[in-house]
C-alpha cells in the first residue's frame, strides 16, 4: 500500500472529495458565513482597506488576505460557496507542495508521497482546505517561511532564498505578529542549537529581505489605521496580548472568548491531527519499551533535519499551552511538519507486517469515506447544519410581489440576525421585533417571518390564521405573514 503510485492514487482521492464537499456543503454559522460575508462587502463596496463586519462597523479581528482572496474569488466565479472556499484550497495546494519539496529534498519521494497522504488525510486540514477562514494562509506563510530557511542554503532559488521574508509577510496579512513566533522561534532555538549562528548570519539576505517584508505588509496596516483610528490598539493589544492572557477576556468587539483550561491546546492538536495523531501516540507509546527502537528513535533526532522539523511541529502547542483562550484551529501551522514525521516514520515502519500495513490502510482511507458520507448526507438535507441557505433560497423563489426583491421581504424574528441570513440574502434580510411585523406586513403586502422554533407557538396564537406556515429548518421556522 505505501508505494508511490497507491500513495499518489490516494491523494487525488483526498482531493476530489474535497472539492465535491466545498460544491454541496452550505456555509454553517458562525465561522464560514461570517468571513465570507466580510468578503462579500469587501467585494460590493470595493473597499479593499477595511474589511467590514457590517455595513459602517470595521472588522478589526484579522488581517484582509483572506478577505481579498476570497472578494477576488467572488468576482470571478460568483457569489457561491464554492468561489468563497476555493482561496482556501489553493493555499493548501501550495503548502502541500512546500512540504513536498523539503521531503524530496531531504529524504525521498516515497516519503514526500507518504506525507501528503497524512497532511490531507487529518481532520483539520482537510477542513481547513476548503474552509473560509484565516488559518489555511497563516499555515501558508509559516510552511514558505520554514521550507524556505531550510533549503535557501541548498537550493540556491529567489523563492527560497526570500521564501522566509515572503512567508512572514504572508503570515503578517493573514494573522498578524503570530507568524513572526512560529516561524522565528524554532529556526532560532535550531541555529542556536546546530552552532550556525554566523552561517545564516551571511547566507540569508537579511537586508533586503526584512524591506521586503515590511513592503508587502507595512502598507496595509499604515492605510488601515489611518483609514479607521483605534485599529493597532485592538488588534495588537486586544487580540495578541489581551486573548493570550485573559481567558474570559471581555474585549471582543465580534464574539466571545473561547475559555478553555491552560494547556487545551494539546487535545484540539490531538483531536485536529486525528486520525494520523492519535495512531502515532500509540505507535510512540507501543514502541518505547523496546530497546532497538528507543536507539533508532533517538539517532533520528539526532539528524539535523529531524530536529528542525520537530521544533517545527511543537513551537504551535507549546506556545498556546499557557493560553486559555484557544480554538483547534490554533494547530493548524504545526500540522505539515507532524505529516513530515509521521509520513517518514510510515515509511520506515512498513517492513512487511500485514497487520501493520492493513492499520496504516484503514487510517489512509478514513478521512475520504468520512468526507464522502458526510457529503453526501448534507447535500440530501442541508438543514441537518446550522444554516439558513435553504429559506433564503425559497424565499427567492416565491413570486415577486408589490414591487419588493424577496429576500429584503425576509425577516428574522429576534435582536440578531445569523451569519449565513446575511450571507445567503446579500444582506438583504432583517431582524425584527414582533410588534413590527404588522406595519411591515402592510408596508410590502406580506412578508416572510423566520420564527425561532421556541417561540413559534406565541407567534402563531399573535398572528392566527393570517402566518401561514412554509418550511422550516434546525432553529426556524418560515412563514408568510399576510397584511
Amino acid at each position: 500500500m505505501l508505494q508511490r503510485t497507491n500513495l499518489i492514487w490516494l491523494l487525488g482521492v483526498l482531493l476530489l472529495v474535497r472539492v465535491i464537499a466545498m460544491v454541496v456543503v452550505p456555509f454553517a454559522d458562525t465561522t464560514e458565513p461570517r468571513y465570507a460575508e466580510i468578503a462579500r462587502l469587501m467585494m460590493t463596496t470595493n473597499d479593499w482597506i477595511t474589511p467590514w463586519f457590517e455595513p459602517g462597523v470595521p472588522f478589526w479581528g484579522k488581517p484582509p488576505l483572506s478577505f481579498w482572496a476570497q472578494a477576488i474569488s467572488f468576482k470571478l466565479f460568483g457569489i457561491n460557496e464554492f468561489a468563497g472556499r476555493l482561496p482556501a484550497l489553493l493555499a493548501f495546494l501550495a503548502t502541500a507542495w512546500m512540504l513536498w519539496r523539503l521531503a524530496v529534498g531531504v529524504v525521498n519521494t516515497q516519503v514526500a508521497a507518504a506525507s501528503l497522504v497524512v497532511y490531507g488525510g487529518m481532520v483539520l486540514t482537510f477542513v481547513a482546505a476548503g474552509t473560509v477562514m484565516t488559518d489555511p494562509y497563516l499555515s501558508l506563510g509559516t510552511t514558505w517561511a520554514m521550507v524556505g530557511f531550510y533549503l535557501a542554503p541548498k537550493e540556491n532559488v529567489w523563492y527560497w532564498r526570500y521564501g522566509f521574508f515572503i512567508g512572514l509577510g504572508i503570515g503578517l496579512l493573514a494573522k498578524g505578529p503570530l507568524a513572526l513566533v512560529i516561524s522565528g522561534a524554532p529556526i532560532a532555538v535550531w541555529v542556536l542549537l546546530q552552532g550556525k549562528l554566523m552561517f545564516y548570519l551571511r547566507s540569508m539576505p537579511w537586508i533586503r529581505g526584512t524591506l521586503l517584508t515590511l513592503v508587502i505588509t507595512l502598507p496595509w496596516y499604515i492605510l488601515a489605521e489611518l483609514k479607521t483610528p483605534g485599529f493597532i490598539n485592538y488588534f495588537i493589544v486586544g487580540e495578541h496580548f489581551m486573548r493570550f492572557v485573559d481567558p474570559g477576556w471581555m474585549g471582543d468587539l465580534y464574539g466571545h472568548a473561547h475559555k478553555e483550561p491552560k494547556g487545551m491546546i494539546w487535545l484540539h492538536w490531538l483531536g485536529g491531527s486525528a486520525p494520523w495523531g492519535p495512531l502515532a501516540l500509540l505507535l510512540l507509546l507501543g514502541h518505547l519499551f523496546k530497546t532497538s527502537w528507543r536507539q533508532t528513535l533517538w539517532q533520528a533526532v539526532k539528524q539535523p533535519v529531524v530536529i528542525y522539523v520537530l521544533l517545527w511541529a511543537l513551537v504551535t502547542p507549546v506556545f498556546f499551552t499557557p493560553a486559555g483562550n484557544v480554538i483547534w484551529t490554533y494547530a493548524l501551522p504545526s500540522m505539515p511538519a507532524f505529516a513530515l514525521l509521521m509520513g517518514w516514520a510510515m515509511v520506515k515502519l512498513n517492513n512487511g507486517e500485514r497487520w501493520r500495513q492493513l492499520g496504516f490502510t484503514l487510517v489512509m482511507w478514513f478521512m475520504p469515506a468520512a468526507a464522502l458520507v458526510f457529503s453526501v448526507v448534507i447535500a440530501n438535507n442541508n438543514d441537518l447544519m446550522k444554516t439558513e441557505k435553504r429559506i433564503a433560497e425559497y424565499v427567492a423563489q416565491q413570486p415577486q410581489n408589490g414591487g419588493h426583491s424577496n429576500w429584503s421581504r425576509l425577516y428574522y424574528l429576534g435582536s440578531d440576525l445569523e451569519f449565513s441570513a446575511r450571507f445567503y440574502s446579500h444582506d438583504k434580510a432583517k431582524p425584527v421585533q414582533l410588534d413590527q411585523l404588522d406595519n411591515l406586513a402592510i408596508q410590502k403586502q406580506g412578508i416572510f417571518v423566520a420564527v425561532p422554533t421556541d417561540q413559534w407557538e406565541t407567534t402563531v396564537a399573535h398572528f392566527g390564521t393570517r402566518l401561514q406556515p412554509r418550511i422550516e429548518n434546525m432553529r426556524f421556522k418560515l412563514a408568510f405573514l399576510q397584511p
